[in-house]
């Protein structure tokens, strides 16, 4: 489809990879709403764009994929590419930051840098839509379930606590707020998986996530209770 206020990335998508597969593509465009329903029509199908290869046609562009034995997500599948995505840009965001303020990337201020920014994007994430975040946070956190509020706050102290770590201030406020909502995330998580054997989906990246609870949430808690602990343990130790 290819109107004045349309145009279809996934027939964007077929063509490239009909050309990446050394296809010389015959592009029909359907320029209007009727010529879209006509089309539809005639070939008995819901969707556009469709593809043919030697007057056979294949199908959309996961069909066209298939042809090609390329691999086709499936969106409701349970996936840890979104956490492993974004710890890796936050260790690199804090190699990076170390190797500016301190001339190296291997500091132990970049590991405490890691956790921070970490803490931030994943509360970050889960402010895009509070609600859903709350929804699913609600099926397993022992807390959330006790005092409803909590789903909500949580993302804020979270991002909060996150922030301090990062700036290295106020850890009067953000050691305990860490320490609390860590803990009680790690129980809730270990009961909910490891006890319960319930199968969930995570609220660690927001509420549309396919995340499977387990492994990713409570390390995501452990984080933040290790980290304040060790800012603890700092601050006690600079108070000496």
């Amino acid at each position: 489809m290819v109107m004045d206020q349309h145009l279809c990335p996934y027939g964007l998508k077929a063509k490239d990879l009909l050309s990446r597969q050394g296809y010389t593509v015959d592009d029909l465009w359907l320029t209007s709403r009727e010529a879209t329903d006509a089309f539809k029509a005639e070939h008995g199908v819901q969707t556009t764009p469709q593809t043919f290869i030697g007057g056979k046609r294949i199908g959309g562009y996961d069909d066209l994929r298939r042809y090609f034995s390329k691999p086709v997500t499936d969106p409701k599948a349970t996936s840890y590419r979104p956490v492993i995505a974004l710890f890796i840009v936050t260790a690199l965001m804090a190699l990076g930051v170390s190797q500016a303020s301190y001339a190296t990337p291997f500091t132990v201020r970049a590991a405490e840098w890691f956790i921070g920014f970490s803490m931030a994007i994943l509360a970050l994430l889960k402010l895009q839509n509070v609600e859903n975040f709350a929804t699913m946070f609600l099926n397993y956190d022992l807390l959330a379930k006790r005092w409803v509020p909590y789903s909500y706050i949580y993302p804020f102290a979270e991002g909060l606590s996150g922030l301090l770590m990062i700036a290295g201030v106020l850890a009067w406020l953000s050691v305990p707020l860490a320490l609390f909502i860590g803990s009680v995330g790690a129980v809730s998580v270990f009961k909910a998986v490891y006890i319960d054997k319930r199968e969930l989906k995570c609220a660690c990246v927001g509420g549309a996530s396919n995340v499977p609870l387990g492994f990713v949430s409570l390390t995501e808690n452990l984080m933040m209770v290790a980290m304040a602990v060790w800012m603890g343990a700092m601050t006690l130790d600079l108070g000496a």
